[in-house]
């Protein structure tokens, strides 16, 4: 079974130009590199414990009831300490801006964000929207309110 496909408008803003689009690095892959739109005589340094919005050169049109989210690659944050600093970006389908990742240096040292580096993952998802129907109690579920480590850490 393949992945669903879904057409996306995507517009290479000015200083994009050069730079692929946003790729699946192999087949099955469900995130899509998203490359650094830096000049490349400017690398943005990241300190330790430092943060910068880094461009991606691109703009979006996603159709409703999608979304994509921007996730930080493993193999940074492995090496590296590099991660996306909101956990996990949201760009919603009514958003035209250019596509920016927001990088936190929780490592060791400086890291150098070069131009065409591969900075970020996007996963185009589908999404629900919410109708909330008040109730005077929740039915029962057998777990009920226990959370924060309620069912342990043991198989």
């Amino acid at each position: 079974m393949s992945a669903e496909r879904v057409r996306i408008a995507i517009q290479k803003l000015p200083h994009g130009a050069g730079l692929a689009l946003p790729a699946y690095a192999t087949a099955h892959a469900a995130g899509m590199d998203l490359l650094a739109a830096v000049p490349a005589d400017t690398p943005i340094i990241l300190p330790p414990g430092g943060r910068a919005l880094v461009p991606t050169g691109i703009a979006i049109a996603l159709p409703e009831g999608f979304e994509a989210q921007i996730r930080a690659r493993s193999g940074l944050a492995l090496r590296h300490g590099i991660t996306i600093m909101n956990g996990v970006g949201t760009i919603d389908a009514d958003y035209r801006g250019e596509v920016g990742v927001i990088l936190f240096n929780g490592g060791e040292a400086a890291f150098m964000v070069e131009r065409g580096m591969r900075i970020a993952q996007m996963v185009i998802a589908r999404h629900a929207a919410a109708q909330w129907d008040e109730v005077p109690a929740l039915p029962d579920s057998g777990r009920g309110a226990g959370g924060f480590g309620s069912t342990g850490t043991r198989g």
